[in-house]
Order: structure tokens, then sequence, then C-alpha cells
């Protein structure tokens, strides 16, 4: 009989999760030493012990479905920037965003435990697993978007995925909605409009300015009201459609986008790693220790 007592001392010996643990000792009758054996010969156990490594690289990839009408982006993280390279990866991760696209999950969790559509019959995760195995490196699926549109959905990759941007259009062509891809890639734009950034944001921006303005040497009355003018730079660079267009910086994209009767909805900007702090390695510290000095 398996034990919740003799799963957890499997998992504080190997490190796999829960229900792999559970299958394994069910497959062995409770032998704790075949268990160990079969998690290792599946690369549960190995890939186990690579999970706390800290996993900043990757790639950032999307997939627009046929269509046009559905597309979605990902963020699949590793150790290095080498397996980045590595055509198994490229692959899996391509089959990640497809994924996405058509099963829908609602958040990464439900992603990995659908069923996969790279291999049928295992879960994503445990795809993820095994190709953990295989490389040789920690992986993590770290965060995706996923749009539906009326329109038209359109996706750019810069730098063999480093950048990733996907752009839902209630209106507009291909060509357009290419060009405000690049937009968003290049200007990092954080909303799409000022009435989708934060109240709070704005106010502190604006108190922001207001000490500014009044470190210059300008009473406060007149400080408030310059900050009135000097809040439309802060909406110029954090704003999609007030930032002035990338091709032709003497139009805002808010006119690139009436001019060609296209209307933006939604984006997504992934950037590889953002946001996530590395580990930083000192070589002479590491050779001290396996040195036992």
């Amino acid at each position: 009989m398996v034990t919740a007592s003799l799963v957890k001392e499997l998992r504080e010996k190997t490190g796999a999760g829960m229900m792999d643990c559970k299958k394994v000792l069910t497959e062995t009758d409770g032998d704790m030493e075949k268990a160990i054996e079969l998690l290792r010969e599946r690369g549960i156990a190995k890939a186990a012990k690579k999970s706390g490594r800290i996993a900043a690289e990757g790639l950032v990839e999307a997939y627009v479905s046929e269509d046009g009408k559905v597309g979605a982006i990902v963020e699949v993280n590793s150790e290095t920037d080498f397996v980045a390279k590595n055509e198994e990866f490229k692959t899996f991760v391509m089959n990640v965003a497809k994924q996405i696209v058509e099963k829908n999950p609602k958040d990464v969790e439900e992603l990995l435990a659908q069923d996969s559509i790279e291999v049928p019959g295992k879960t994503v995760n445990e795809v993820l697993i095994e190709k953990i195995a295989t490389i040789g490196e920690n992986m993590t699926i770290r965060r995706f978007a996923r749009f539906e549109s009326e329109g038209l959905v359109e996706k750019y990759i810069h730098g063999d995925g480093k950048i990733a941007v996907l752009v839902n259009m209630k209106k507009g062509n291909p060509e357009v909605a290419k060009d405000i891809c690049m937009q968003i890639a290049a200007a990092r734009p954080e909303y799409l409009n000022e009435q989708s950034v934060p109240a709070e944001r704005v106010e502190k921006e604006k108190e922001i300015l207001k000490i500014q303005t009044m470190n210059e040497g300008k009473p406060e009355a007149i400080a408030e009201k310059i900050v009135q003018g000097r809040i439309g730079k802060f909406f110029s660079e954090i704003c999609l459609v007030d930032q002035a267009f990338v091709k032709d910086p003497n139009k805002k994209v808010s006119q690139v986008l009436k001019e060609n009767d296209a209307e933006v909805v939604e984006f997504a900007r992934f950037e590889k790693g953002e946001g996530i702090e590395k580990k930083e390695e000192n070589f002479a510290e590491e050779v001290r220790k396996q040195a036992g000095i």
C-alpha cells in the first residue's frame, strides 16, 4: 500500500513531484529503491535536481492561427543562451505557443496540466520534464498571453527570440499591424492609451514632476500648472498611441492608425528574462569551494 509518508519520503529523496512519486510507488508496490530507479530512468529525478537553478535565458515566441484570428505569445526560460539555439528547445517553445492558441489555458498551471499537442498521451509538464532531462538544463514556462480578435492578430519576433510582440487589431491590415508590432518592440510602450494608465501611476508621476518643478524655484501654484503641461511627455513615453511613430517621428502612432483606418485593442511585449534576477557567479569563490580552501 502506498502511504502519504512513503510519497513524502520519495519526494524528499528525489525532488520529484508528488504525483510522479505516487505513480512510481504504485507501479513498484511501494519499493523505495525501485521507485527511485524508475524516476531516474524517466529523467524525472534528474530534472528535479535542476529545478533550483535560475533560468533567465531562453526564448520568447509567438504563434498566430492560419486565419489570423487567434494568437499567443509565450516565454520559456532556460539557464543558458546556448540552449536557446537548440532545435529541440525551439520546437518545444513553438509547440507551447501553438498549444496556448488551440487549447486556451487560463494560466501556466492549467497549461502544464493539459494534454500535450507535441507528444500525445503526455501532459505539457511531462514533456517539459523530459526536455529538462535530455537537454540538461532547468527550464520553465514563465508566462503567456493569448488574444482572440474580431479583426486580426499580428506577431513580431526580434533578435532571434529576445523580444516578441503580439497585437490584437480590431481594424487594419497586416502591413500596418506589422508596423505597430515593430513600434512596440522598439519603443516599449506600457499601456495602449492615457485611459488605460492606472490613476495611482499618474498621480505619482504628477507628484514627482511637481517636486522637480518646485526644486527649479517655481512657486507651488505655478508648479501645478507646469505639471499639467509636462505630464503629456510622460504619456507620450508610456502610451502606444501617444508615442512618436518610429518610422516617421513627425507623426504620432494615433495619426498613423487613423490614416490607415486601424484600431489597436490590446498588445503584449515580452522580453526574454526581464525582471528575473540572475545569480551572479563568483568564479574565484567557486574554485575555492571546490578546492576546499
